[in-house]
């Protein structure tokens, strides 16, 4: 029969035995939290990180203005074409706007202050014919001032119009060095539409993004009444005053559509090889 000293040796055995337990259960279970702990820090720092690179791939999908090298001017079906648009002043100071990405083709800025009264003659030979654009300086002092500029400094030089739409809107859309889309002169100009525009066969104007004074180099040649198709946004300039009938074989050759309903580039090249003031 055990004596007393042996039971109470069991006894302390057995306490040091349950706080051994009791120590090691501890132990597990601070481990277990500290781990927890980590998995949901990295758990909220991974969603962070996705969040930042989703945040940045949709800035990148982001439209800018005219004149970067990202995707840009361009002309599209109004959804109310005939809302009108709030006039713009129209004067002989212009502002140019540089822009932070590189110009298609480097090109200086154009003189601030311009003719607002007459027209300008530009004579463009293309690889199909050769096409007269009659500017009228009254209407879009600055964006006359501007396309002048660039013609004088060739930027219109060998490029090839990029765009043609035969679906709701009926316009070939160039002016782009790149033949993209994308490109421009490096800076934008000031919008000049009045809101009471007409995109009548001929008609001459500028391309923007969407947004307010985005134009920059590109700009479309209307083949076909496109009034009830385009909203009152876009800076009418100038007409095609002779050299019609090689913008309408261009535009009857139609699109690729490689942008779907009837947009896309020419299926029949046009590229201006000089373009020069009368």
């Amino acid at each position: 029969m055990p004596t007393s000293k042996q039971k109470r040796e069991a006894a302390r055995r057995h306490l040091e035995r349950q706080l051994q337990r009791r120590q090691q259960r501890e132990s597990r279970r601070r481990q277990l939290t500290l781990i927890s702990t980590v998995i949901g820090i990295l758990v909220i720092f991974a969603v962070v990180i996705v969040g930042v690179v989703m945040l940045s791939n949709d800035n990148k999908k982001s439209p800018t203005a005219a004149g970067s090298t990202t995707p840009a001017a361009s002309v599209t079906a109004s959804a109310s074409p005939t809302a009108s648009a709030t006039p713009n002043k129209i004067s002989g100071t212009c502002s140019f706007t540089k822009g932070t990405a590189a110009a298609a083709k480097k090109v200086g800025l154009p003189a601030t202050t311009v003719a607002t009264k007459g027209t300008a003659v530009v004579k463009i030979a293309t690889n199909r014919g050769e096409l007269t654009f009659t500017l009228d300086r009254a209407k879009a002092p600055c964006t006359v001032a501007s396309f002048v500029s660039l013609v004088k400094q060739k930027y219109y030089d060998n490029t090839s119009c990029h765009r043609l739409t035969t679906t709701g809107i009926y316009v070939l859309q160039c002016g782009d060095p790149t033949a993209t889309g994308s490109g421009g002169p490096g800076y934008t100009i000031p919008d000049e539409y009045q809101g009471s525009e007409t995109y009548g066969v001929g008609v001459l104007a500028m391309a923007n993004t969407g947004a307010a004074h985005s134009g920059g180099s590109q700009f479309f040649i209307v083949w076909k009444d496109s009034t009830a198709g385009l909203g009152k946004t876009y800076t009418v300039f100038g007409t095609v005053t002779a050299g019609m009938p090689v913008v309408q074989s261009v535009a009857k050759a139609g699109s690729d559509n490689a942008n779907g309903s009837g947009d896309g580039k020419p299926k029949l090249p046009l590229k201006f090889t000089t373009a020069t003031t009368a």
